[in-house]
């Protein structure tokens, strides 16, 4: 099989595609649900596939899907359209698969969803994941610092510190990590105590 390499879709592009697997009831749910997590959240096909029902949290009102730390927070049409197809996923029939706890259940017992093969089903439905997923985390890239995307969507830091200087980003001196307890600290000895 050849594989053939698409740059990033531009952001007019990645916003055509999500605007539709938002809206089009044509396209199967399980593709709409995982076109989204490409587009919004820039994740591999190979790593939505093991996603599971438990990385889906909900909070209240809130839904936070886990990819990495913290979860992150999904956008109410999103979540409504990840809910729905939890509560009626694919392949869950069949005799060997009615307990399964995959977000994309595949064909066979305990086993997901071929990534290869979703993969293929979104290219498609229009949604090329490789470029959809750089577009999207280069655009997350372009509003967050990069150790905050690298956390909350499981990139590696160095993946992201290289794709935003890639990209020209912004976040080039961004300093990671908690900074309430150095701020108290300035306080406490800009007033001598």
């Amino acid at each position: 099989m050849k594989v053939s390499r698409r740059a990033a879709l531009s952001e007019d592009e990645r916003l055509d595609a999500l605007g539709r697997l938002l809206t089009d009831a044509e396209i199967p749910m399980r593709l709409r649900v995982a076109g989204v997590i490409v587009l919004l959240y820039a994740q591999p096909v190979s790593r939505i596939v093991r996603l599971s029902v438990e990385d889906v949290i909900r909070v209240g009102e809130t839904v936070l899907l886990r990819l990495g730390d913290p979860a992150s927070p999904v956008p109410a049409p999103v979540a409504d359209l990840l809910l729905e197809h939890i509560a009626n996923r694919d392949n869950m029939n069949t005799a060997t698969n009615p307990a399964s706890r995959w977000l994309f259940p595949g064909r066979r017992a305990g086993q997901p969803s071929r990534p290869d093969h979703l993969s293929a089903l979104l290219n498609e439905v229009g949604v090329p994941a490789t470029a959809a997923r750089g577009a999207a985390i280069r655009q997350q890239l372009l509003e967050l610092p990069a150790p905050v995307v690298a956390d909350a969507l499981g990139y590696h830091d160095k993946t992201t510190s290289r794709l935003i200087r890639e990209a020209g980003g912004t976040w080039s001196r961004y300093a990671a990590g908690d900074h309430t307890d150095d701020h108290a600290h300035a306080q406490t000895c800009a007033r001598g105590t």
